[in-house]
């Protein structure tokens, strides 16, 4: 099942395809359908390659008018071509396999009215799962899909959808109609698609800046449909759509734009060309938290961005990935920064993506942005936060270094020259140099070819009177990952005022370089009550404060006048709680004492997750069970204290029900449930119930019949998956026992679903109920990852690893583990890499909290 990308230039050099032509057949029951595909190439006269294929079977394999022994030249997963003329025809027909992983041709059934609902989901290597295909994205082709399905369904594809043509009775009697799209304009494999079934759209348009008109669509579940709210998604685009033709200079690529909201999607979203797929969970049947509503908006332009940057212009291989989506990542903040109402988002990226950035750059398999990508293996565990997050935050920092209007020049530039093609590294940085004058080799190399996160420190001295003396940077670098790079950022200055409040009172924006700079001009001045390095968030680093600004940190946190500042005291409060610089308690009353001032529902959301994994793993152990039966008892105290009706009073309410374990605890949360004691404003929605009735499972309060009675009342998908994982939380050694089972030794539970029982499963407040599967997870992974599909196998891997077990024990057995494993499984190896080193943090945290 893998590519190297040895073989993925070889048959590059020898290869140039012209076209696909794909007649898939959705008729023909619910285990498979039928994929013919018709391939138009050239290649070196007498040479011999391969092309990609995951069959359930191949009925005929026609190479230039001769059919090929398909025993001999196909295994499933390649079929074997050789002695190539110049000009090639292929035609294979086989059937292939619906999937229940979100990979290839995914297929669900709508619990609700039973109806079956498709869609392709194809990076990084599964269009090969559905057609015949070159699968590497510098092999780029015009695609002309033609699709059988049930008359009452719509099918979406990359080009428009045309009027569909009746084609008789399916085996079962129903109704039957093709659809013949028009072929793409020249893609790569990974981004074509499909979407099929009896879908609900609402219809829209907009016109593009070279005057056409673009429709749009907004799809959705025929169940889901009165839940979406597609004048926001609407709006969203077109804002998004003003503003990437302004900054990239070209117009939007394709004939359409439509954006499909479905079932037991793995991702956040998928960049199909014009026909962009979404986590239907952006479809909001509850009320969720505006942290939620955010995210959404990020996503939406995030994809749209992508239309340019990944879809007309692609990567020739996947060590390239991060420009696709570092890229899609800063411009889609950008743009919701400055086109929509979402002006505070550059604050929720030093929250969430930084955050996340700065986690996986300290884990022991970090690595450059600019990742040394040997096969398919190799990228479909890179989609983590260095391609994405740090990979935006170095290229926020380029922007601030070269000026804004200079990197956008140079960026028109680039799609110009190199639209409907497959570009390097190079090719971008050529044209950023010429548009900023600068010579970006140098930064290359520091920022994007080195792995390591940089600590900065500021070095202070001040005289009787206050003013400063001496000021300087220091900046230092751990031992396995050296580097000391330049970094562009600000200083700032903030001191209390009258009205109580931080404000800034001076800026300073300079380079620094080496271990340490002075920042002469700031001599004389008056010290501040705070100084905050990396003010405004330009560079990516780790800061931490002298003992003065941190007084005042700790005291007046909440007093900060703006939201950016005070997110970037937290995340070095957060780094070094993480680092075993400060006791995780410290953490943990930091959070519950300031929370309630701040004032962005995207940080709220972050500091309580921070809090949660604090309580989980840092805090000491022999004081681990009352500190959390405090913080439970802190956030009730706040979900009280907070507006009716407010988005931090529904986030205290569900960080309550995490926490709640006590008895007065439980009875609260039953109190909420049955309406009894919830408090004003707050409305206890189907989501919402299955959130307090799993605290009530967990804490031993609820059963099955409790959880199937729910169920009965919110019989939807949503619901269904609500309660695999309430099922699996049941605070019994059988209920475990069941769950292991279910997710492990069996191997027909649905990607959604099982997402849902490793949650179920793990959520205790006992973690004696996770001791007896601990071995048992060392002895099924290496099988797990044979047998398994990718997604699957990462869930199972990444999800029931005993992270919570935060014992040297754990450390030993995963050492033992790793040291019986084949050098060949390397992505296997990485993925319990992490989580073993996600153990040994927690040792060391525990160890400083005193």
């Amino acid at each position: 099942m893998n590519l190297t990308r040895d073989e993925a230039r070889q048959r590059a050099a020898i290869v140039s395809v012209h076209s696909y032509a794909i007649n898939l057949d959705l008729t023909r029951g619910d285990s498979i359908f039928g994929s013919t595909t018709v391939v138009s190439f050239d290649a070196e006269q007498g040479t011999s390659t391969f092309i990609d294929a995951v069959t359930a079977s191949v009925h005929r394999v026609t190479l230039n008018g001769v059919d090929l022994d398909v025993a001999d030249v196909s295994d499933g997963v390649r079929i074997r071509l050789d002695n190539l003329a110049v000009s090639n025809e292929l035609v294979i027909d086989a059937d292939m396999l619906y999937m229940n992983t979100g990979e290839g041709l995914h297929r669900f059934v709508d619990p609700v009215d039973n109806e079956v609902y498709l869609y392709t989901q194809f990076e990084v290597p599964d269009s090969r799962r559905v057609f015949a295909v070159f699968e590497q994205p510098d092999l780029k082709a015009t695609f002309r899909f033609t699709v059988t399905a049930p008359s009452h369904w719509d099918v979406i594809s990359n080009s428009p959808t045309p009027q569909p043509v009746e084609a008789g009775s399916a085996d079962e009697g129903g109704a039957r109609s093709t659809w013949a799209f028009e072929p793409t304009p020249v893609l790569s494999s990974y981004v074509t698609a499909l979407i099929a079934g009896p879908y609900q759209s609402v219809r829209s348009e907009l016109t593009s800046s070279d005057g056409r008109t673009i429709p749009l669509g907004v799809f959705a579940r025929k169940s889901l449909m009165q839940h979406l709210d597609a004048e926001n998604v609407f709006e969203l685009t077109r804002q998004g759509f003003e503003f990437f033709e302004e900054q990239f200079g070209a117009p939007y690529p394709f004939e359409k734009y439509d954006q499909l909201f479905v079932p037991e999607f793995n991702a956040g979203a998928m960049e199909n060309a014009g026909a962009v797929t979404f986590l239907e969970s952006y479809v909001f049947r509850s009320r969720v938290t505006e942290a939620t509503i955010e995210r959404r908006a990020i996503t939406i332009l995030h994809e749209l961005a992508h239309m340019w940057f990944g879809d007309l212009v692609t990567m020739r291989w996947w060590n390239d990935l991060w420009l696709n989506e570092s890229f899609a990542e800063f411009m889609s903040t950008l743009a919701s920064a400055e086109a929509t109402k979402f002006t505070q988002s550059w604050t929720t990226f030093a929250s969430l993506e930084k955050a996340w950035a700065y986690r996986q750059d300290q884990l022991p398999s970090t690595h450059p942005i600019v990742a040394p990508i040997n096969d398919l293996e190799d990228v479909q565990v890179n989609f983590d936060g260095i391609t994405y997050a740090k990979g935006a935050s170095v290229l926020k920092q380029l922007v601030a270094w070269v000026g804004q209007d200079k990197f956008m020049q140079g960026v028109r530039e680039y799609f110009g020259k190199h639209a409907w093609s497959n570009t390097e590294l190079s090719d971008l940085l050529v044209e950023l140099e010429k548009a900023s004058g600068r010579d970006l080799k140098e930064w290359s190399a520091q920022w994007l070819e080195t792995a390591g996160v940089n600590t900065l420190r500021p070095e202070i001295t001040s005289n009787d009177d206050g003013a400063i003396t001496s000021f300087a940077v220091q900046q230092s670098a751990v031992a396995d990952f050296p580097t000391i790079r330049s970094h562009r950022l600000a200083i700032g200055f903030y001191d209390l005022k009258g009205n109580g409040q931080l404000e800034r009172s001076h800026r300073v924006e300079l380079d620094i370089a080496g271990e340490r700079t002075a920042v002469d001009e700031l001599i004389g001045l008056q010290q501040p009550d705070l100084v905050l390095l990396n003010d405004d968030d330009l560079a990516y680093a780790k800061i931490r404060l002298d003992d003065r600004s941190l007084r005042t940190a700790t005291r007046h946190l909440k007093d900060f006048s703006e939201s950016l500042p005070r997110t970037l005291v937290w995340a070095s409060a957060w780094d070094a709680a993480r680092d075993g610089e400060t006791p995780a308690r410290n953490y943990v009353e930091l959070i519950l004492q300031n929370i309630a001032s701040e004032s962005d529902s995207s940080v709220v959301l972050v500091l309580l997750r921070q809090l949660a994994t604090t309580l989980a793993l840092y805090v000491s152990p022999a004081d681990r069970q009352p500190m959390e039966i405090a913080a439970a008892d802190s956030l009730w105290q706040l979900a009280e204290g907070a507006d009716a009706g407010s988005d931090s009073q529904l986030q205290f309410v569900k960080a309550f029900a995490v926490h709640a374990q006590t008895g007065p605890q439980l009875d609260i949360i039953e109190r909420i449930l049955d309406g009894s004691a919830a408090p004003e404003g707050l409305t206890v929605d189907a989501d919402l119930r299955w959130e307090l009735l799993t605290s009530l499972v967990v804490g031993g309060r609820k059963t099955q019949r409790d959880i199937d009675a729910e169920l009965e009342q919110d019989a939807t998908a949503t619901g269904a998956l609500a309660a695999a994982q309430a099922k699996a939380a049941i605070p019994t050694a059988e209920a475990k026992e069941e769950a292991w089972t279910a997710i492990v030794e069996r191997s027909d539970m649905p990607n959604a679903a099982q997402r849902s029982a490793i949650a179920g499963f793990t959520r205790v407040h006992d973690t004696n109920l996770l001791e007896p599967f601990a071995g048992k997870y060392f002895a099924s992974a290496k099988d797990v990852w044979a047998n398994r599909t990718h997604e699957i196998a990462q869930q199972i891997i990444v999800g029931l690893y005993p992270s919570r077990l935060t014992t040297q024990g754990t450390l030993a057995a995963t050492d033992e583990f790793l040291a019986t494993l084949d050098p060949d499984l390397a992505s296997l190896r990485r993925l319990v890499l992490e989580n073993r080193d996600g153990v040994a943090r927690a040792l060391r945290a525990q160890a400083a909290d005193k």
